[in-house]
């Protein structure tokens, strides 16, 4: 049964980027709308979690309309700079692309943040509903799947 992405990324749409993050290794978290605190398993405050979240785990870029801002094989030093960028922007549009579905959104700033995994396996990105409780949505087997909420 084919997967609709619609609802996902009508969910985000229209939403402002709240919260950026660096997760481990090269996976970024993009946080979306109302944001609540969060803690972690050993008690210590972590990244607050968005209405909805992008996850994704490594072979990321960010994009201007004509060149590349950086992205998950740019120096470390700059992550910080680049991410930040993305703050406070609205969620213009979200798209699917490629065979193996990548995932591109557009932002109100004219940056896209997209996906692009460069290793073997599964495209690594996951658009994680909370608000409205939809599940989270990725690839598995190269197709898209939903995993409830």
């Amino acid at each position: 049964m084919a997967i609709d992405p619609g609802p996902f990324f009508d969910s985000i749409i229209g939403r402002r980027v709240s919260h950026v993050w660096r997760g481990a290794g090269s996976a970024i978290f993009l946080e979306f709308g109302e944001l609540t605190p969060h803690t972690r398993l050993d008690g210590r405050a972590g990244n607050p979690i968005g209405d909805v979240s992008l996850m994704i785990e490594w072979s990321w870029r960010i994009e201007r309309p004509r060149s590349i801002v950086g992205g998950s094989w740019s120096s470390e030093r700059r992550w910080h700079g680049m991410l930040e960028r993305l703050r406070g922007a609205s969620v213009n549009s979200v798209d699917l692309f490629a065979p193996l579905p990548e995932i591109a959104v557009t932002l109100s700033n004219r940056l896209r943040v997209v996906s692009f995994m460069t290793a073997e396996g599964q495209p690594r990105w996951a658009l994680i509903c909370r608000r409205p409780p939809l599940g989270t949505l990725h690839v598995r087997r190269g197709n898209l799947h939903v995993e409830s909420p």
